[in-house]
């Protein structure tokens, strides 16, 4: 397995030694190129998966989806971009003018701040902490405070309900959510994100941490759906009761940060999931068949990433157009009657399996 540890290292003797930088302006330097390919890193993604929700989104409803502009359709999201680009910002009489400004990069910090843990092979990794999971979900935290101020800021009965139904759900379903990470911390026995990849070298998580390790995935991926607001969680955007949301009173990128956010954080759950679960850029071993994960170590670890991670996400597409959208009591009773003892129980199973020595 390559590591691009050894691209980074050398980039970092270039400036500094061969062409004798200090260790500010390398350091600088270093931060702006990471930046800018976070950056567009970010944005091409958030055109692909537009565009695979449009296509899978018509194969389940049995049409076309988008075909005139491009071959496929293919500049259908690039013409939404440039029309998006040149749409009039408005601002709304009476509202508090600075949450409303802030709100969309609230939400956008948090989602390029958990995009940027995400581990896409050895050494290939932007944010990576002893305690990186903890971190993660304290930035995702921040999206919730977007999504409220949005909502609130802008003076708008439906915005201030969906505020109300965002903030609530995304809160209630972090808890499912960090108990199914703790799970996967108890198991590893690191918090560090490149930490729990490397031990699962010889197992991924969801074989080698049996039973408690599948319900903590399957739990993962349907409290991710719903902290990322999408269907059929998706009340704070309900489009039948309140037109569209916290967004409804947005227009041009204020209303298009919104939007690549959502695709993003669907992502970056996806991400997340396929790195504590998964493996992450990790290839498939089975323990005796030599040659095989011999073949297998030749695929690149961003191509086994970005294959589990796109597998997710169309999973999560699966579950979007498939079943309807739920009610507010619903989605709350599933978190706080089902999810949450679920994952508390499930915890302590894992707890029970490490202390005794149960797993591979």
């Amino acid at each position: 397995m390559f590591d691009f540890g050894k691209i980074t290292s050398w980039f970092d003797g270039l400036l500094r030694d061969t062409l004798g930088l200090g260790n500010f302006w390398s350091t600088f330097i270093e931060c702006v190129i990471i930046g800018a390919v976070i950056l567009v890193a970010y944005a091409v993604f958030a055109i692909i998966l537009i565009y695979m929700e449009r296509k899978v989104c018509a194969w389940f409803q049995c049409r076309l989806g988008p075909t005139r502009v491009g071959k496929w359709g293919l500049l259908q999201v690039f013409a939404d971009v440039f029309k998006m680009l040149q749409k009039e910002i408005f601002f709304v009489d009476k509202a508090d003018k600075l949450l409303y400004l802030l709100a969309p990069f609230l939400v956008l910090i948090a989602s390029v701040g958990t995009f940027s843990f995400l581990p896409w092979n050895l050494g290939m990794q932007v944010l990576d902490f002893n305690v990186g999971v903890f971190l993660l979900t304290a930035i995702s935290s921040i999206g919730v405070v977007g999504i409220f101020l949005a909502g609130w800021g802008s003076n708008n009965k439906f915005g201030v309900v969906s505020a109300m139904r965002g903030a609530v759900q995304m809160i209630s379903y972090e808890m499912s959510l960090c108990l199914c990470l703790i799970t996967a911390v108890a198991l590893t026995g690191t918090m560090s994100v490149s930490g729990i990849v490397e031990s699962q070298s010889n197992a991924w998580l969801i074989f080698k941490g049996h039973i408690p390790a599948i319900i903590a995935f399957i739990t993962f991926i349907i409290a991710g759906n719903a902290e990322a607001n999408r269907g059929p969680f998706d009340l704070a955007e309900a489009e039948s009761e309140l037109t569209a949301g916290y967004h409804t009173e947005y227009s041009g990128m204020g209303f298009g940060f919104f939007y690549l956010a959502e695709y993003l954080n669907m992502f970056v759950i996806a991400g997340v999931a396929a790195t504590v679960f998964l493996g992450g850029w990790m290839p498939l071993h089975i323990a005796g068949l030599d040659g095989f994960n011999t073949v297998m170590d030749y695929i690149p670890g961003f191509v086994w990433f970005l294959g589990k991670v796109f597998l997710l996400v169309w999973v999560l597409l699966w579950i979007r157009w498939t079943f309807p959208r739920l009610r507010i009591d619903q989605i709350l009773k599933l978190e706080w009657k089902y999810l949450m003892p679920l994952s508390l129980l499930n915890l302590i199973l894992m707890t029970i399996i490490v202390a005794f020595g149960l797993h591979w």
